[in-house]
Protein backbone atom coordinates (compact mmCIF):
# COMPACT_ATOMS: atom_id res chain seq x y z
CA UNK A 1 0.00 0.00 0.00
CA UNK A 2 1.30 3.43 -0.87
CA UNK A 3 2.50 5.62 1.93
CA UNK A 4 0.10 8.47 2.64
CA UNK A 5 1.68 11.66 3.98
CA UNK A 6 -0.44 14.24 5.70
CA UNK A 7 1.54 17.46 5.95
CA UNK A 8 -1.40 19.28 7.47
CA UNK A 9 -1.43 17.11 10.58
CA UNK A 10 0.66 19.04 13.08
CA UNK A 11 -0.48 17.51 16.37
CA UNK A 12 -1.85 14.11 17.46
CA UNK A 13 -5.59 14.00 16.60
CA UNK A 14 -6.54 12.07 19.78
CA UNK A 15 -9.28 10.29 17.88
CA UNK A 16 -10.58 9.88 14.33
CA UNK A 17 -8.45 7.37 12.41
CA UNK A 18 -6.45 7.01 15.62
CA UNK A 19 -9.07 4.56 16.89
CA UNK A 20 -8.47 2.41 13.81
CA UNK A 21 -4.77 2.49 14.67
CA UNK A 22 -5.69 1.33 18.18
CA UNK A 23 -7.80 -1.48 16.68
CA UNK A 24 -4.91 -2.51 14.43
CA UNK A 25 -2.45 -2.50 17.35
CA UNK A 26 -4.99 -4.48 19.39
CA UNK A 27 -5.02 -7.20 16.71
CA UNK A 28 -1.22 -7.10 16.45
CA UNK A 29 -0.86 -7.78 20.19
CA UNK A 30 -3.31 -10.69 19.89
CA UNK A 31 -1.39 -12.23 16.98
CA UNK A 32 2.04 -11.68 18.58
CA UNK A 33 2.02 -11.60 22.38
CA UNK A 34 -1.11 -13.71 23.00
CA UNK A 35 -0.01 -16.38 20.50
CA UNK A 36 3.47 -16.40 22.06
CA UNK A 37 1.95 -16.98 25.50
CA UNK A 38 -0.17 -19.83 24.13
CA UNK A 39 2.96 -21.60 22.90
CA UNK A 40 3.44 -22.64 26.55
CA UNK A 41 0.32 -24.83 26.19
CA UNK A 42 2.33 -26.94 23.71
CA UNK A 43 5.04 -27.39 26.38
CA UNK A 44 3.89 -30.79 27.71
CA UNK A 45 3.10 -32.02 24.18
CA UNK A 46 6.59 -31.14 22.92
CA UNK A 47 8.23 -32.59 26.02
CA UNK A 48 6.35 -35.89 25.68
CA UNK A 49 6.68 -36.23 21.89
CA UNK A 50 10.40 -35.46 21.70
CA UNK A 51 11.26 -37.03 25.13
CA UNK A 52 13.24 -34.00 26.34
CA UNK A 53 13.65 -32.38 29.77
CA UNK A 54 12.23 -29.06 30.98
CA UNK A 55 15.28 -26.96 30.10
CA UNK A 56 15.54 -28.21 26.48
CA UNK A 57 11.83 -27.77 25.80
CA UNK A 58 11.73 -24.31 27.39
CA UNK A 59 14.17 -23.03 24.75
CA UNK A 60 11.34 -22.89 22.19
CA UNK A 61 9.39 -20.25 24.08
CA UNK A 62 12.61 -18.48 25.01
CA UNK A 63 13.79 -18.21 21.41
CA UNK A 64 10.44 -16.82 20.21
CA UNK A 65 10.47 -14.15 22.92
CA UNK A 66 14.18 -13.45 22.51
CA UNK A 67 14.11 -13.01 18.72
CA UNK A 68 10.94 -10.90 18.94
CA UNK A 69 12.65 -8.48 21.31
CA UNK A 70 16.18 -8.81 19.93
CA UNK A 71 15.02 -7.78 16.45
CA UNK A 72 12.72 -5.00 17.69
CA UNK A 73 15.19 -2.30 16.55
CA UNK A 74 15.08 -3.91 13.10
CA UNK A 75 11.30 -3.53 13.12
CA UNK A 76 11.67 0.13 14.10
CA UNK A 77 14.25 0.69 11.34
CA UNK A 78 12.01 -0.86 8.67
CA UNK A 79 9.11 1.26 9.93
CA UNK A 80 11.16 4.48 9.97
CA UNK A 81 12.85 4.05 6.58
CA UNK A 82 10.10 2.28 4.58
CA UNK A 83 6.72 2.39 6.31
CA UNK A 84 4.89 0.83 9.22
CA UNK A 85 2.53 -0.86 6.76
CA UNK A 86 5.31 -2.62 4.86
CA UNK A 87 7.01 -3.79 8.06
CA UNK A 88 3.90 -5.30 9.62
CA UNK A 89 2.78 -7.04 6.43
CA UNK A 90 6.23 -8.55 5.92
CA UNK A 91 6.28 -9.63 9.56
CA UNK A 92 2.91 -11.35 9.20
CA UNK A 93 4.17 -13.41 6.26
CA UNK A 94 7.33 -14.46 8.11
CA UNK A 95 5.47 -15.39 11.31
CA UNK A 96 2.91 -17.46 9.42
CA UNK A 97 5.66 -19.27 7.53
CA UNK A 98 7.37 -20.13 10.83
CA UNK A 99 4.24 -21.74 12.27
CA UNK A 100 3.48 -23.69 9.09
CA UNK A 101 7.04 -25.03 8.79
CA UNK A 102 7.05 -25.82 12.53
CA UNK A 103 4.08 -28.13 12.06
CA UNK A 104 6.39 -30.43 10.02
CA UNK A 105 9.20 -30.48 12.63
CA UNK A 106 10.90 -33.79 13.45
CA UNK A 107 13.04 -32.55 16.34
CA UNK A 108 13.29 -29.72 18.82
CA UNK A 109 16.07 -28.15 16.74
CA UNK A 110 13.63 -27.76 13.86
CA UNK A 111 11.21 -25.99 16.20
CA UNK A 112 14.03 -23.74 17.43
CA UNK A 113 14.59 -22.52 13.85
CA UNK A 114 11.00 -22.34 12.58
CA UNK A 115 8.74 -21.61 15.55
CA UNK A 116 11.56 -19.84 17.36
CA UNK A 117 13.70 -17.78 14.98
CA UNK A 118 11.46 -17.31 11.92
CA UNK A 119 8.23 -16.63 13.82
CA UNK A 120 10.06 -14.41 16.31
CA UNK A 121 11.55 -12.33 13.48
CA UNK A 122 8.08 -11.86 11.99
CA UNK A 123 6.66 -10.76 15.32
CA UNK A 124 9.57 -8.31 15.76
CA UNK A 125 8.71 -6.53 12.50
CA UNK A 126 5.12 -6.06 13.71
CA UNK A 127 5.21 -5.35 17.44
CA UNK A 128 7.16 -2.16 18.17
CA UNK A 129 6.08 -0.25 14.99
CA UNK A 130 2.39 -0.88 15.77
CA UNK A 131 2.83 0.32 19.37
CA UNK A 132 4.74 3.43 18.25
CA UNK A 133 1.94 4.36 15.82
CA UNK A 134 -0.54 4.62 18.72
CA UNK A 135 1.77 7.14 20.40
CA UNK A 136 1.80 9.27 17.24
CA UNK A 137 -2.01 9.48 17.05
CA UNK A 138 -2.69 10.16 20.75
CA UNK A 139 -1.41 12.65 23.31
CA UNK A 140 -4.10 13.63 25.81
CA UNK A 141 -5.62 10.13 25.98
CA UNK A 142 -2.40 8.26 25.33
CA UNK A 143 -2.53 5.92 28.36
CA UNK A 144 -6.14 4.91 27.64
CA UNK A 145 -5.34 4.28 23.96
CA UNK A 146 -2.38 2.14 24.94
CA UNK A 147 -4.50 0.34 27.53
CA UNK A 148 -7.04 -0.67 24.89
CA UNK A 149 -4.37 -1.58 22.33
CA UNK A 150 -2.27 -3.64 24.75
CA UNK A 151 -5.34 -5.43 26.12
CA UNK A 152 -5.21 -7.54 22.97
CA UNK A 153 -2.57 -9.61 24.72
CA UNK A 154 -4.93 -10.45 27.56
CA UNK A 155 -8.06 -10.92 25.45
CA UNK A 156 -6.11 -13.08 23.03
CA UNK A 157 -4.75 -15.24 25.86
CA UNK A 158 -8.23 -15.61 27.37
CA UNK A 159 -9.78 -16.72 24.08
CA UNK A 160 -6.90 -18.61 22.52
CA UNK A 161 -5.75 -20.65 25.56
CA UNK A 162 -8.78 -23.00 25.65
CA UNK A 163 -9.06 -22.92 21.85
CA UNK A 164 -5.43 -24.02 21.42
CA UNK A 165 -5.92 -26.77 24.01
CA UNK A 166 -8.98 -27.96 22.07
CA UNK A 167 -7.08 -27.82 18.76
CA UNK A 168 -4.28 -29.95 20.24
CA UNK A 169 -6.81 -32.54 21.45
CA UNK A 170 -8.63 -32.63 18.11
CA UNK A 171 -5.81 -32.23 15.55
CA UNK A 172 -2.61 -32.96 17.57
CA UNK A 173 0.08 -30.33 18.09
CA UNK A 174 0.98 -30.38 14.38
CA UNK A 175 -2.52 -29.48 13.25
CA UNK A 176 -2.78 -26.80 15.94
CA UNK A 177 0.44 -25.14 14.73
CA UNK A 178 -0.80 -25.22 11.14
CA UNK A 179 -4.07 -23.49 12.13
CA UNK A 180 -2.19 -20.87 14.15
CA UNK A 181 -0.05 -20.23 11.06
CA UNK A 182 -3.18 -19.25 9.18
CA UNK A 183 -4.41 -17.16 12.09
CA UNK A 184 -1.32 -14.95 12.33
CA UNK A 185 -1.67 -14.02 8.65
CA UNK A 186 -4.20 -11.51 9.97
CA UNK A 187 -1.14 -9.37 10.76
CA UNK A 188 -1.13 -8.39 7.08
CA UNK A 189 -4.62 -6.92 7.53
CA UNK A 190 -3.43 -5.04 10.63
CA UNK A 191 -0.56 -3.57 8.62
CA UNK A 192 -2.99 -2.15 6.06
CA UNK A 193 -4.65 -0.07 8.81
CA UNK A 194 -1.43 1.72 9.84
CA UNK A 195 -1.87 5.00 7.93
CA UNK A 196 1.24 7.21 8.40
CA UNK A 197 0.95 10.66 9.99
CA UNK A 198 3.38 13.60 10.00
CA UNK A 199 3.58 15.52 13.28
CA UNK A 200 4.97 18.99 13.96
CA UNK A 201 7.95 17.60 15.89
CA UNK A 202 8.75 15.20 13.04
CA UNK A 203 9.16 18.02 10.51
CA UNK A 204 12.56 19.32 11.68
CA UNK A 205 14.12 15.85 11.51
CA UNK A 206 12.42 15.22 8.14
CA UNK A 207 13.81 18.51 6.75
CA UNK A 208 17.31 17.58 7.90
CA UNK A 209 17.00 14.18 6.23
CA UNK A 210 15.78 15.83 3.01
CA UNK A 211 18.73 18.26 3.04
CA UNK A 212 21.09 15.34 3.53
CA UNK A 213 19.53 13.42 0.62
CA UNK A 214 19.69 16.51 -1.63
CA UNK A 215 23.37 17.05 -0.91
CA UNK A 216 24.08 13.38 -1.52
CA UNK A 217 22.28 13.47 -4.90
CA UNK A 218 24.25 16.55 -5.91
CA UNK A 219 27.47 14.73 -5.13
CA UNK A 220 26.34 11.72 -7.16
CA UNK A 221 25.53 13.90 -10.17
CA UNK A 222 29.00 15.39 -10.01
CA UNK A 223 30.77 12.02 -9.69
CA UNK A 224 28.99 8.91 -8.39
CA UNK A 225 32.26 7.15 -7.48
CA UNK A 226 34.17 10.08 -6.01
CA UNK A 227 35.52 9.97 -2.42
CA UNK A 228 33.35 13.03 -1.68
CA UNK A 229 30.18 11.01 -2.37
CA UNK A 230 31.30 8.24 -0.02
CA UNK A 231 32.15 10.80 2.65
CA UNK A 232 28.71 12.39 2.36
CA UNK A 233 27.06 8.96 2.58
CA UNK A 234 28.95 8.17 5.79
CA UNK A 235 28.18 11.60 7.24
CA UNK A 236 24.47 11.30 6.45
CA UNK A 237 24.32 7.80 7.98
CA UNK A 238 26.04 8.97 11.16
CA UNK A 239 23.76 12.03 11.30
CA UNK A 240 20.65 9.88 10.90
CA UNK A 241 21.74 7.38 13.57
CA UNK A 242 22.69 10.18 15.95
CA UNK A 243 19.25 11.72 15.55
CA UNK A 244 17.36 8.45 15.95
CA UNK A 245 19.31 7.20 18.97
CA UNK A 246 20.32 10.38 20.81
CA UNK A 247 18.07 9.30 23.71
CA UNK A 248 20.62 6.59 24.62
CA UNK A 249 22.64 9.26 26.46
CA UNK A 250 19.73 10.36 28.65
CA UNK A 251 20.29 9.30 32.29
CA UNK A 252 16.58 8.61 32.79
CA UNK A 253 16.52 6.28 29.81
CA UNK A 254 19.65 4.44 31.00
CA UNK A 255 18.02 3.76 34.38
CA UNK A 256 14.83 2.60 32.67
CA UNK A 257 16.85 0.31 30.41
CA UNK A 258 18.67 -1.35 33.32
CA UNK A 259 15.44 -1.86 35.24
CA UNK A 260 13.81 -3.40 32.13
CA UNK A 261 16.50 -6.11 32.12
CA UNK A 262 15.51 -7.30 35.60
CA UNK A 263 11.80 -6.89 34.98
CA UNK A 264 11.97 -8.92 31.76
CA UNK A 265 13.88 -11.70 33.50
CA UNK A 266 11.12 -12.07 36.07
CA UNK A 267 8.00 -11.76 33.93
CA UNK A 268 8.68 -14.40 31.26
CA UNK A 269 8.94 -17.77 33.12
CA UNK A 270 5.43 -17.65 34.57
CA UNK A 271 3.84 -17.93 31.14
CA UNK A 272 5.98 -21.01 30.48
CA UNK A 273 5.65 -22.76 33.83
CA UNK A 274 2.22 -21.83 35.19
CA UNK A 275 0.53 -24.70 33.35
CA UNK A 276 3.25 -27.30 34.22
CA UNK A 277 3.28 -26.10 37.85
CA UNK A 278 -0.50 -26.39 38.09
CA UNK A 279 -0.32 -29.92 36.64
CA UNK A 280 2.39 -30.84 39.17
CA UNK A 281 0.14 -29.91 42.12
CA UNK A 282 -2.77 -32.01 40.85
CA UNK A 283 -4.74 -29.58 38.67
CA UNK A 284 -6.25 -31.10 35.49
CA UNK A 285 -5.21 -30.06 31.96
CA UNK A 286 -8.42 -28.11 31.32
CA UNK A 287 -8.20 -26.34 34.69
CA UNK A 288 -4.55 -25.45 34.05
CA UNK A 289 -5.50 -23.95 30.67
CA UNK A 290 -8.32 -22.14 32.48
CA UNK A 291 -5.73 -20.49 34.74
CA UNK A 292 -4.07 -19.06 31.63
CA UNK A 293 -7.48 -17.79 30.50
CA UNK A 294 -8.05 -16.08 33.86
CA UNK A 295 -4.59 -14.55 33.62
CA UNK A 296 -5.52 -13.23 30.20
CA UNK A 297 -8.92 -11.72 31.06
CA UNK A 298 -7.63 -10.01 34.21
CA UNK A 299 -4.71 -8.76 32.15
CA UNK A 300 -7.31 -6.98 30.00
CA UNK A 301 -8.82 -5.27 33.03
CA UNK A 302 -5.35 -4.17 34.14
CA UNK A 303 -4.58 -2.78 30.68
CA UNK A 304 -7.73 -0.70 30.34
CA UNK A 305 -8.37 0.41 33.93
CA UNK A 306 -4.74 1.39 34.59
CA UNK A 307 -4.63 3.21 31.27
CA UNK A 308 -7.84 5.08 32.12
CA UNK A 309 -6.75 5.84 35.70
CA UNK A 310 -3.33 7.19 34.75
CA UNK A 311 -4.97 9.52 32.23
CA UNK A 312 -6.88 11.19 35.08
CA UNK A 313 -5.58 14.54 36.22
CA UNK A 314 -4.76 13.28 39.71
CA UNK A 315 -2.46 10.47 38.43
CA UNK A 316 -1.22 11.86 35.12
CA UNK A 317 1.98 13.16 36.69
CA UNK A 318 2.56 9.90 38.59
CA UNK A 319 2.59 7.38 35.74
CA UNK A 320 6.23 6.55 36.50
CA UNK A 321 5.35 5.72 40.12
CA UNK A 322 2.34 3.65 39.01
CA UNK A 323 4.61 1.68 36.70
CA UNK A 324 7.15 0.75 39.37
CA UNK A 325 4.32 0.00 41.82
CA UNK A 326 2.80 -2.52 39.38
CA UNK A 327 6.17 -4.19 38.68
CA UNK A 328 6.91 -4.52 42.41
CA UNK A 329 3.53 -6.10 43.18
CA UNK A 330 4.01 -8.67 40.44
CA UNK A 331 7.30 -9.57 42.13
CA UNK A 332 5.50 -10.05 45.46
CA UNK A 333 2.98 -12.35 43.75
CA UNK A 334 5.85 -14.52 42.56
CA UNK A 335 7.16 -14.88 46.13
CA UNK A 336 3.78 -16.22 47.26
CA UNK A 337 3.32 -18.69 44.38
CA UNK A 338 5.27 -21.68 45.85
CA UNK A 339 2.80 -21.74 48.78
CA UNK A 340 -0.24 -21.99 46.49
CA UNK A 341 -0.83 -25.67 45.73
CA UNK A 342 -4.49 -25.98 44.75
CA UNK A 343 -6.86 -24.53 42.15
CA UNK A 344 -8.80 -22.30 44.63
CA UNK A 345 -5.49 -20.67 45.61
CA UNK A 346 -4.05 -20.43 42.11
CA UNK A 347 -7.12 -18.58 40.78
CA UNK A 348 -6.58 -15.48 43.02
CA UNK A 349 -2.90 -15.57 42.09
CA UNK A 350 -3.75 -15.52 38.37
CA UNK A 351 -6.11 -12.60 38.98
CA UNK A 352 -3.58 -10.52 40.93
CA UNK A 353 -0.57 -11.24 38.74
CA UNK A 354 -2.60 -10.76 35.56
CA UNK A 355 -3.95 -7.39 36.70
CA UNK A 356 -0.58 -5.84 37.51
CA UNK A 357 1.05 -7.47 34.50
CA UNK A 358 -1.50 -5.70 32.31
CA UNK A 359 -0.91 -2.47 34.22
CA UNK A 360 2.84 -2.20 33.71
CA UNK A 361 2.72 -3.50 30.12
CA UNK A 362 0.37 -0.61 29.29
CA UNK A 363 2.66 1.93 30.93
CA UNK A 364 5.94 0.81 29.29
CA UNK A 365 5.37 2.84 26.07
CA UNK A 366 3.78 5.71 28.04
CA UNK A 367 6.77 6.03 30.41
CA UNK A 368 9.18 5.67 27.48
CA UNK A 369 7.37 8.45 25.57
CA UNK A 370 7.58 10.76 28.60
CA UNK A 371 11.34 10.24 28.73
CA UNK A 372 12.34 10.42 25.04
CA UNK A 373 9.39 12.23 23.35
CA UNK A 374 7.15 11.17 20.47
CA UNK A 375 9.70 11.71 17.67
CA UNK A 376 12.13 9.09 19.02
CA UNK A 377 9.42 6.80 20.41
CA UNK A 378 9.64 4.13 17.69
CA UNK A 379 13.43 3.81 18.02
CA UNK A 380 13.27 3.97 21.83
CA UNK A 381 10.63 1.23 22.00
CA UNK A 382 12.82 -0.83 19.69
CA UNK A 383 15.67 -0.51 22.19
CA UNK A 384 13.42 -1.16 25.20
CA UNK A 385 12.02 -4.34 23.66
CA UNK A 386 15.51 -5.28 22.47
CA UNK A 387 16.57 -5.24 26.13
CA UNK A 388 13.86 -7.82 26.85
CA UNK A 389 15.64 -10.24 24.51
CA UNK A 390 18.43 -11.69 26.64
CA UNK A 391 16.29 -12.07 29.81
CA UNK A 392 13.52 -13.67 27.75
CA UNK A 393 16.10 -16.03 26.26
CA UNK A 394 17.81 -17.16 29.44
CA UNK A 395 15.13 -16.95 32.15
CA UNK A 396 12.89 -19.92 31.15
CA UNK A 397 15.87 -22.30 30.65
CA UNK A 398 17.42 -21.14 33.94
CA UNK A 399 14.07 -21.70 35.65
CA UNK A 400 13.85 -25.13 33.97
CA UNK A 401 17.36 -25.99 35.13
CA UNK A 402 16.43 -25.00 38.70
CA UNK A 403 13.32 -27.20 38.48
CA UNK A 404 15.36 -30.16 37.18
CA UNK A 405 18.07 -29.63 39.82
CA UNK A 406 15.94 -28.97 42.92
CA UNK A 407 12.89 -31.04 41.98
CA UNK A 408 10.52 -28.13 42.73
CA UNK A 409 9.49 -24.76 41.34
CA UNK A 410 10.27 -22.78 44.51
CA UNK A 411 13.78 -21.57 43.64
CA UNK A 412 12.74 -20.60 40.09
CA UNK A 413 9.75 -18.54 41.25
CA UNK A 414 11.67 -16.85 44.09
CA UNK A 415 14.46 -15.78 41.72
CA UNK A 416 11.91 -14.26 39.33
CA UNK A 417 10.12 -12.46 42.17
CA UNK A 418 13.26 -10.86 43.59
CA UNK A 419 14.33 -9.81 40.08
CA UNK A 420 11.09 -7.88 39.53
CA UNK A 421 11.21 -6.32 43.00
CA UNK A 422 14.80 -5.15 42.35
CA UNK A 423 13.66 -3.57 39.06
CA UNK A 424 10.99 -1.61 40.92
CA UNK A 425 13.32 -0.55 43.74
CA UNK A 426 15.96 0.61 41.24
CA UNK A 427 13.47 2.89 39.48
CA UNK A 428 12.19 4.25 42.78
CA UNK A 429 15.71 4.94 44.07
CA UNK A 430 16.69 6.72 40.83
CA UNK A 431 13.58 8.91 40.96
CA UNK A 432 14.25 9.74 44.64
CA UNK A 433 17.86 10.75 43.91
CA UNK A 434 16.73 12.93 41.00
CA UNK A 435 14.14 14.68 43.17
CA UNK A 436 16.70 15.32 45.92
CA UNK A 437 19.08 16.88 43.40
CA UNK A 438 16.31 19.14 42.09
CA UNK A 439 15.52 20.27 45.63
CA UNK A 440 19.15 21.00 46.51
CA UNK A 441 20.10 22.68 43.22
CA UNK A 442 18.55 26.15 43.85
CA UNK A 443 20.10 26.39 47.32
CA UNK A 444 23.52 25.27 46.10
CA UNK A 445 23.38 27.72 43.19
CA UNK A 446 22.46 30.59 45.51
CA UNK A 447 25.22 29.80 48.03
CA UNK A 448 27.94 29.18 45.46
CA UNK A 449 27.18 32.21 43.26
CA UNK A 450 29.81 34.90 44.04
CA UNK A 451 28.08 37.36 41.72
CA UNK A 452 24.93 37.61 43.78
CA UNK A 453 25.36 40.89 45.77
CA UNK A 454 23.15 42.87 48.15
CA UNK A 455 22.88 46.70 47.92
CA UNK A 456 21.14 48.69 50.62
CA UNK A 457 19.64 52.16 50.85
CA UNK A 458 18.35 52.90 54.36
CA UNK A 459 15.78 50.25 55.25
CA UNK A 460 15.27 49.08 51.61
CA UNK A 461 17.36 46.18 50.29
CA UNK A 462 17.81 45.41 46.63
CA UNK A 463 19.00 42.05 45.32
CA UNK A 464 21.25 42.67 42.36
CA UNK A 465 21.97 39.56 40.27
CA UNK A 466 24.29 38.69 37.41
CA UNK A 467 22.96 41.40 35.12
CA UNK A 468 25.19 43.94 36.94
CA UNK A 469 28.23 42.18 35.50
CA UNK A 470 27.37 43.69 32.13
CA UNK A 471 27.60 47.22 33.53
CA UNK A 472 30.77 49.05 34.26
CA UNK A 473 31.52 49.07 37.97
CA UNK A 474 32.86 52.63 37.91
CA UNK A 475 29.75 54.04 36.23
CA UNK A 476 27.54 52.33 38.80
CA UNK A 477 29.53 53.85 41.65
CA UNK A 478 29.36 57.32 40.04
CA UNK A 479 25.64 57.10 39.36
CA UNK A 480 24.84 56.06 42.92
CA UNK A 481 27.51 57.48 45.26
CA UNK A 482 25.27 57.15 48.33
CA UNK A 483 24.93 53.37 48.09
CA UNK A 484 27.11 51.22 50.30
CA UNK A 485 28.06 47.61 49.61
CA UNK A 486 27.34 45.30 52.53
Amino acid sequence: MAKVNRPGSTSPPDGGWGWMIVAGCFLVTICTRAVTRCISIFFVEFQTYFAQDYAQTAWIHSIVDCVTMLCAPLGSAVSNHLSCQVGIMLGGLLASTGFILGSFATSLKHLYLTLGVLTGLGFALCYSPAIAMVGKYFSRRKALAYGIAMSGSGIGTFVLAPVVQLLIEQFSWRGALLILGGFVLNLCVCGALMRPITLKEDRSSSEQKCDCRTQKEDCKRASPYSPLTKEWAQTCLCCSLQQEYSFLLMPDFVVLAVSVLFMAYGCSPLFVYLVPYALSVGVSHQQAAFLMSILGVIDIIGNITFGWLTDRRCLKNYRYVCYLFAVGLDGLCYLCLPMLRSLPLLVPFSCTFGYFDGAYVTLIPVVTAEIVGTTSLSSALGVVYFLHAVPYLVSPPIAGWLVDTTGSYTAAFLLCGFSMIFSSVLLGFARLVKRMKRTQLPFLAKESDPKLQLWTNGSVAYSVARELDQKDGASVATAAPGYNLT
